[in-house]
This record gives C-alpha cells, structure tokens and sequence, in this order.
C-alpha cells in the first residue's frame, strides 16, 4: 500500500507538471505558427519531418498524421539524413526540424541543405538563440518547459508540447484543405477505424429485406411483415412511397388491446421516424442510434426508403 501511494503521487505530480506546460502553449499559436501552416499549405512536394531521440519518436508520428489527413509526409532521421537520405529531399518539398534545445548537432548538416538548395525549413524548438531557429525559413517557438522528470532531464513536457503543435498543425491543415471522412476512409481502409468508416449504403439490407406497410395496412398484416422481416419494426410509407412513419415493438407493446389487429398502421406508429442518408457512416450511425435509444434505421433517399441497418449489423462489423 505504501508503494501504491508513492505511485499514485507521482503518477499525479508528473501529470500536473505536463498540464502547465501545455497550458502555456497558448502563446505559441500566433503570427509565427499561422507562416508555418500557411507555407505548409502552399507546399507543392512533401512535408519532411527531421529530429533526433525523442524527438524523432514525435516526428514519425507527426508524420504519420500529416500523410493520414490529406497532406504527404515522411520522416528522415537526422542522422540517417547525413548519410545519403538528404538526396530524397525535393526543392518543392518542407523541412520540419524539431527539436527542443534547437541545437542538436545532428541536424547541422540537414540546416545547410536546406539553405543551399533554397528549401522551406520549419523549426520547432523551445529557444529563441538556438541554431535551429536562426536558420529556420519560420520558427515554431514555445515556452521551455519544466520536465515532468523530477531530474528536469528526460524528455517529457517538452515531448508532449511538442506532439501537440504537431496534431494543431495537421488538424489546421485537414480544416483548410477540407479534407472530408470519406477521403479519410480512403486512406484507412483496414482495421476497426476503416470499417467505422464504411457508408451505410455498403451494409444496408434492400428491396425485399425492408420490411414496410402502407398507411391504411391493417396491422394485422403489419405484425406478419415485422415477425417476417425480423428487424423488430415497420416502416409506414405513403402513396409516393415516402417514410412517414415507423411502428416497432414499443408501440406494440403500448398500444395493444383486444381491437388492436384491427386498426390500421397510421393508428400505431410513431410520426416523424429518425432515419439516415446513404452517405452516413457506419460510426455516425451508431452514435445516433444510440442517442436515439433505436435499434433499427432505416436509410432513405428523399424520405424513400431504400435500406435498413440493424444495431447488430454495425456493432458485428466494428468488433
């Protein structure tokens, strides 16, 4: 118990050490941070993100989210970088550089490339006399951090400042650009994120599977189509063949009597149904389904509907 306490008081001391530092972020989204993105923005060949240590661990990942929002990134190790991989930098291509010091020796030799070859050099450092930021085209600076390492030594604050301004960067970006989900969708074709990315149209059950009853249908027939069709629920349509209305195991349950199998459809169901377009997400979906307390939507294209997806489908797809 007593090492669990110490634990905890660290764990808490190092969280609320990180908190200030990217608090005082703040000041660091200015004129200065608007150049970087806008030359970004501008930037016809790729975005080059350089560092070295931890930093190159935030760079690949900075990377990563840059080419997965719309704008393409790689990174080079700086060290790597002064022996032959400055040859994959392009004249119409940026250089990122991070580092917290600014003076990290190993990106002397990526400084002077970019110089010579007249290419955009972004800095991200934490001081305004480092090498770094002199000969940086802009420079990214923020306030030097107290490290969340009680030595003020590894790498922490300065670390997380550091992968925030580079999410701020990318999302900046993706917002300029508008970059849409489905463009995101294209780009994450695999795993759980790729499948919460489908549109409803790929999933949905159509034609025969929707299970549907007329205004004036007797609900007699319409129980047979919700037993039949097994989505727990009934569609009403119109003569135009238009949603106007839903009837699910709720209103059985609410409005069943000894003249129930008499009244007509119009009499049971719900007016005004919640229901969904083809382009919406499966995530979206389940989301609103669940806000909705729903286990079926329907899918309709100018109130017509032309699908259905069961809470089942989704959540079977996304597991």
């Amino acid at each position: 118990m007593k090492n669990n306490t110490k634990i905890i008081n660290s764990a808490k001391r190092t969280l609320s050490r990180e908190l200030n530092s990217i608090k005082n972020l703040k000041s660091t989204f200015n004129k200065n941070f608007c150049e970087a993105v806008n030359i970004i923005y501008r930037t016809k060949g790729k975005i080059v993100i350089t560092g070295v240590g931890k930093s190159a661990h935030i760079g690949n990942k900075f990377s990563a989210t840059l080419t997965s929002t719309g704008t393409p990134s790689y990174f080079i190790h700086a060290t790597e970088a002064s022996h032959g991989d400055l040859g994959s930098i392009k004249k119409d291509d940026c250089v990122i550089a991070i580092s917290n010091s600014g003076e990290t020796s190993e990106l002397n030799n990526i400084i002077q490339f970019t110089k010579r070859f007249n290419i955009k050099l972004i800095g991200l450092t934490s001081n305004n006399k480092s090498s770094l930021h002199k000969n940086s085209t802009i420079s990214i600076l923020y306030k030097k951090p107290i490290e969340a390492c009680p030595l003020n030594l590894a790498p922490t604050s300065s670390t997380s400042m550091a992968m925030i301004i580079g999410d701020c960067i990318a999302i900046a970006l993706l917002e300029l650009k508008g970059f849409k989900s489905n463009e995101f969708k294209k780009l994450h074709p695999g795993g759980n994120l790729g499948k919460d990315l489908k549109n409803l149209s790929e999933i949905m059950h159509i034609k025969k599977k929707l299970p549907l009853s007329g205004l004036n249908e007797k609900m007699s027939k319409a129980l047979i189509t919700m037993t039949k069709k097994s989505f727990g629920c009934v569609g009403v349509i119109n003569n135009k063949r238009e949603m106007v209305g839903i009837i699910t195991d709720g209103d059985l349950r609410r409005k069943l009597n000894s003249k129930f199998f008499e009244k007509k459809a119009s009499d049971v169901m719900t007016k005004n149904p919640t229901f969904a377009d083809k382009f919406m997400l499966v995530g979206e979906a389940i989301n609103l389904m669940n806000s909705k307390k729903i286990t079926s939507l329907f899918v309709c294209e100018k109130r017509k509907p032309i699908g259905i997806v069961h809470i089942h489908d989704l959540l079977r797809l996304t597991s």
